[in-house]
């Protein structure tokens, strides 16, 4: 069931939870705090329900980025949690060293670089949409993604491996 136009708030609420549960622990890394970001998103969205026009999911998710790096400026002086087991039907899927490495090596990345990376490889978003949604420059979150990638590399080079693409040093020869 997709979001739409006409949609009532609760109708909207049963179907994009699940989603927007997935994206916010992976821009939280933590799985209470995924819970707090989407009910804050949906609770700042059920106030503005009635002046919204349109698609509201990219009004809710916009609420899911900025919410977090707000709440990421604010606890900079926390230790983050790692990331754990979420997604239990995904993890099912996927691959098992693949999914723990990943999961440890953005846990390591900063909230911004892994917000970023979200935006682009999991939400599928451009870089002009990544900047939209965040509120940068699209110079700025190209260069957060890159940033972000190749700091991924040097935290977890098993990863390019057990994604079935040989490690930079490979291709480079």
């Amino acid at each position: 069931m997709a979001s739409g136009p006409g949609m009532d708030f609760e109708s909207f609420v049963r179907a994009r939870t699940p989603a927007l549960s997935r994206t916010a622990y992976l821009l939280t890394g933590d799985a209470h705090l995924a819970e707090d970001l989407v009910q804050t998103a949906l609770f700042k969205a059920a106030r503005a329900w009635p002046r919204l026009s349109g698609d509201p999911e990219p009004y809710v998710r916009r609420i899911l980025y900025t919410q977090n790096i707000s709440w990421w400026r604010s606890r900079r002086h926390l230790t983050e949690q790692p990331l754990g087991g979420y997604d239990a039907a995904a993890a099912e899927r996927s691959d098992p060293a693949l999914r723990v490495s990943l999961e440890e090596a953005l846990a390591r990345l900063t909230s911004r670089q892994r917000t970023v990376l979200v935006l682009r490889y999991f939400e599928d978003l451009t870089e002009v949409q990544t900047a939209a949604a965040l509120g940068i420059r699209p110079g700025t979150a190209k260069s957060l993604t890159r940033q972000a990638l190749a700091r991924l590399r040097t935290l977890a080079p098993e990863l390019a491996e057990l994604a079935g693409h040989p490690p930079a040093e490979e291709v480079a020869r």
